[in-house]
C-alpha cells in the first residue's frame, strides 16, 4: 500500500476534498489520509510515499519532519529543502534571467536591528543607503512588502518618500521589498500543479477578499497561451509541484507580480466552486501519479531547473 498524506493547518475544505477525491478513484494500492505524527526519529522513514504540505511554512517542527521524510524517500509536495531556501526577492532575480517581465524591485535591510546584532554587525552596509538611487529606480507609487512573503500582511502602498519613511519605521525587523507599481488592465492568478497543469483564473486584487475571483477579464487564446508559457517557465526553474503565479497585464504585457506561493489558497469559499473542483481534481491526480512512480529509498523530490543547471555547471538559460 502506498499512502498519500496531506499535512495541513486551519484549512478544512481542500484537505478533506483532496482525501475523498484520491480515495474515490479506487486506484489499486493507493490510499490518502491526513498525516498523523506521533514521533519523529532521525533517519527513520515515514509510512507515506507522498505528502502534500500545506502548513510547514508556519510550523518549523513540520518543516523539520518533512525534511526527514524527504531524505528517507517520501515525495514531499513541495520540496521542503527548496521551499526553505526560496523567497520572493530571489524569485524576482531569477525572473530577470529567464525572460519573465517583473516590476522593478529592491530589497531593504530591516528598519530595526535583528536580535543579537549591533551596529557593528553591519560594517559592510552603507549609511545612509542611496535612497535617491533607490527611489529613482523604483518610482512612486510603489508597494512595500516582506521579502519572504506572508500573504497580504505588512503590505503598504506608498505615494511619496515621506510616506515610505513613515511606513518603513513600522516594519521592525522585517526585511522588506520596495516594488514598482504595475498599473494593470487585467490581472490573473494561475494555479500550476506538477509543473505541467495550469489553470488561469481572472482575479481582481482590488476587490474585497471574498470577491477577488469575481472578475470579468476575457483574455484571447493567444494571451492565454502566452500566460501559460510564463507560468510553466517559472515553475520549471523553481521546481514547485504546487504553486500560484500572479500576472498583471500592463499594455498587454504580463508581469509576474507574485509567484512564490507554494501553499496557495485553495479554499472553496474564496476561489469559487469551479476553481476548487479543478484544483482538487488536478492535485489528486498528480499526487497519485507521484505515488505510482515512487521508488523506495530514493530521492523522490522535484528539483527545479535552476538547481539542476547550477549543479551541472550549465548556463541558466540556453
Amino acid at each position: 500500500m502506498k499512502k498519500i498524506g496531506i499535512l495541513f493547518g486551519q484549512e478544512r475544505t481542500f484537505p478533506q476534498a483532496f482525501i475523498e477525491r484520491v480515495n474515490s478513484k479506487n486506484v489499486e494500492g493507493i490510499q490518502a489520509e491526513a498525516v498523523r505524527i506521533d514521533k519523529v526519529m532521525q533517519g527513520v522513514a515515514t509510512e507515506y510515499s507522498v505528502i502534500v504540505d500545506r502548513i510547514s511554512q508556519d510550523v518549523p517542527f513540520y518543516r523539520a519532519f518533512l525534511k526527514n521524510a524527504a531524505i528517507t524517500g517520501t515525495a514531499v509536495i513541495n520540496n521542503p529543502f527548496w521551499w526553505s531556501a526560496d523567497e520572493k526577492f530571489f524569485n524576482n532575480c531569477l525572473a530577470t534571467k529567464i525572460n519573465v517581465p517583473v516590476p522593478k524591485t529592491v530589497i531593504l535591510p530591516s528598519r530595526d536591528l535583528p536580535a543579537d546584532t549591533s551596529d557593528n554587525s553591519f560594517s559592510n552596509l552603507a549609511y545612509p543607503l542611496d535612497w535617491d538611487g533607490i527611489f529613482n529606480y523604483v518610482g512612486f507609487p510603489a508597494y512595500m512588502k516582506p521579502f519572504a512573503g506572508g500573504g497580504w500582511k505588512n503590505v503598504y502602498k506608498l505615494n511619496t518618500m515621506s510616506e515610505f519613511f513613515d511606513k518603513h519605521a513600522e516594519t521592525g525587523q522585517l526585511v522588506m521589498l520596495l516594488q514598482e507599481e504595475i498599473v494593470f488592465e487585467e490581472y490573473y492568478r494561475c494555479y500550476c500543479v506538477g509543473g505541467k497543469y495550469v489553470r488561469i483564473m481572472p482575479y481582481e486584487p482590488r476587490n474585497p477578499h471574498h470577491l477577488r475571483y469575481v472578475a470579468g477579464f476575457t483574455p484571447t487564446p493567444e494571451k492565454l497561451k502566452e500566460m501559460e508559457g510564463i507560468v510553466l517557465r517559472i515553475n520549471k526553474y523553481l521546481g514547485y509541484d504546487f504553486n500560484t503565479v500572479e500576472l498583471a497585464l500592463r499594455d498587454g504585457v504580463p508581469y509576474a507580480i507574485d509567484f512564490c506561493n507554494p501553499a496557495p489558497d485553495a479554499d472553496r469559499n474564496s476561489v469559487g466552486e469551479e476553481n476548487f473542483a479543478w484544483v482538487v481534481e488536478t492535485a489528486a491526480n498528480y499526487a497519485i501519479e507521484k505515488a505510482l512512480s515512487y521508488q523506495e529509498g530514493k530521492d523522490n523530490l522535484t528539483w527545479g531547473e535552476y538547481i539542476r543547471r547550477s549543479a551541472n555547471g550549465q548556463p541558466l538559460t540556453d
